[in-house]
């Protein structure tokens, strides 16, 4: 088809929608089959000017599409060769409706033209046909050019905005107008009765009462097994290595002035020592811990904190080759309530937080009296004592990726005469759900007790790698 031709056509379907525009909008249509089919099924501004039809789209085969009634009008009985439906045209269908797009065109400037630098004689022997590579294009300059025309000499007759159009609703709108219409048009195609389905107009509303707690738990058992001939040429010993931890927590969140976090955390580590003359097997990791934070919301990331922690161990456990009780249940006890502000920032793969507590109680309690009282720092015919002093803790929980983690805890806390800071990072490397490598690391500082190895503050390390079993819920 030329362009000459198409801006002709182009022309004449918008002058015929002109036409169409107020008989349709009295509803007054031509009582033509397709017309007043009732397969019509959209509804307020869209109903008024388009209907739903079945269109062939080769053999017995069809597809449900929307169709102008003003298109409708004009080519119900033009013949299959003279004029295809275009979707692309369907601004000359709508009711004379105010468009951006002849304006955004009209307003173009193009201030970039690239001149066709090659000869004449390679035009003349490869000529190409620009317009066919823009097809859409091509067509909506068309219409732009002709609803542009239409708006300078009949601006008078414009009824809506492309705006106010797209405010409107669509066929989606009511469930049962959709059910209803889809009956209509099933029973038109097939010749056959339909009854639509029932819809419910009455729903009995059920309110619950929301759940503002969060419970989350993480097992795991892994272990380590290294086996050395007697006669191995570089010496050595068998042993095994287990650990198994246990990790609760409990967290209530209001979404809006009030948390409060609950944690039991439970880690015990036992390996087997051949040489040792005392012992079939050493306890290497021993922690039982419940912590407790309550805040209430001071600012976006700050809150009024109160928190609490007791911490002990759940084993005796004794040094290598010797009958010396390093510890045991109760044996130490240390209990530690802070007040003070705690800042908090969660992000989707990062969870952070810092207590900082001017004022905090501390109370250690040696339960066993097997235990040498005065390697805790307490006087020998004493089982408490009794500290005020202020804390910092830092903590933060990192998904460094999908399968790897890192949770991180550093407690600092001082009664201005000493300084307990214990460091425990946990590397989770997860194979799947149920296995993972873990790497645990702990360190700590602490000279309110007897040092170990005569310096005072001397620093201690424990570090457990380990592969088994692992399950979070």
């Amino acid at each position: 088809m030329s362009t000459r031709k198409s801006v002709l056509k182009v022309s004449l379907f918008l002058s015929l929608a002109l036409a169409a525009a107020p008989a349709m909008a009295d509803g007054i249509l031509p009582a033509t089959s397709e017309t007043a089919s009732p397969a019509d099924s959209l509804s307020g501004l869209m109903g008024e000017y388009f209907q739903l039809k079945w269109m062939p789209v080769g053999g017995s085969n069809f597809v449900l599409d929307t169709v102008s009634r003003a298109y409708e009008q004009v080519y119900a009985n033009v013949g299959e060769g003279d004029y295809q439906s275009d979707p692309e045209h369907y601004k000359l269908f709508m009711p004379f409706t105010y468009f951006n797009s002849p304006m955004e065109q009209y307003s173009t400037l193009e201030s970039d033209i690239e001149e066709d630098t090659s000869d004449a004689l390679t035009r003349a022997m490869f000529p190409i046909d620009e317009e066919g590579y823009n097809k859409t294009g091509r067509i909506n300059t068309q219409v732009n050019d002709a609803l542009l025309s239409a708006y300078l000499s009949e601006p008078g007759k414009v009824r809506f905005t492309e705006d106010a159009i797209n405010e409107g609703g669509n066929y989606v709108d009511r469930l049962e107008e959709q059910q209803e219409d889809l009956a209509k048009v099933t029973a038109s195609i097939l010749n056959v009765e339909a009854t639509p389905q029932d819809v419910v107009e009455e729903a009995e509303a059920v309110i619950t009462k929301p759940n503002w707690w969060k419970f989350q738990g993480n097992g795991s058992f892994q272990m380590s097994q290294n086996y050395i001939s007697d006669n191995w040429y570089k010496g050595g010993e068998s042993n095994i290595a287990s650990i198994a931890t246990l990790q609760l927590k409990a967290d209530y969140n209001d979404n809006e002035k009030v948390q409060w976090e609950n944690l039991f955390d439970a880690k015990l580590g036992i390996a087997s020592a051949p040489s040792d003359q005392y012992h079939d097997y050493l306890v290497n990791t021993d922690l039982l811990r419940l912590y407790s934070k309550f805040g209430v919301q001071a600012a976006k990331h700050w809150y009024y904190t109160i928190s609490g922690e007791a911490k002990t161990q759940f084993m005796e456990s004794y040094g290598a080759n010797s009958e010396e009780m390093k510890a045991a249940f109760l044996a130490p006890l240390d209990v530690n309530v802070s007040l003070g502000m705690d800042y908090k920032l969660e992000k989707p793969n990062f969870k952070f937080s810092v207590m900082i507590s001017p004022i905090t109680w501390t109370m250690r309690y040696i339960g066993n009296d097997n235990v040498d009282h005065k390697k805790y720092g307490l006087d020998a015919d004493k089982n408490t004592r009794h500290n005020i002093g202020s804390e910092i803790l830092p903590s933060f929980t990192w998904n460094i990726a999908k399968n790897i983690s890192w949770e991180s805890r550093l407690d600092y806390l001082t009664s201005y005469t000493w300084t307990r800071i214990d460091w425990e990072n946990t590397f989770n490397f997860a194979v799947n759900k149920y296995l993972s490598t873990k790497l645990y690391l702990h360190a700590r500082m602490d000279d309110s007790a007897e040092p170990r190895s005569g310096k005072r503050g001397d620093i201690q390390l424990n570090e457990l790698f380990s592969f088994g079993i692992n399950y979070t819920w």
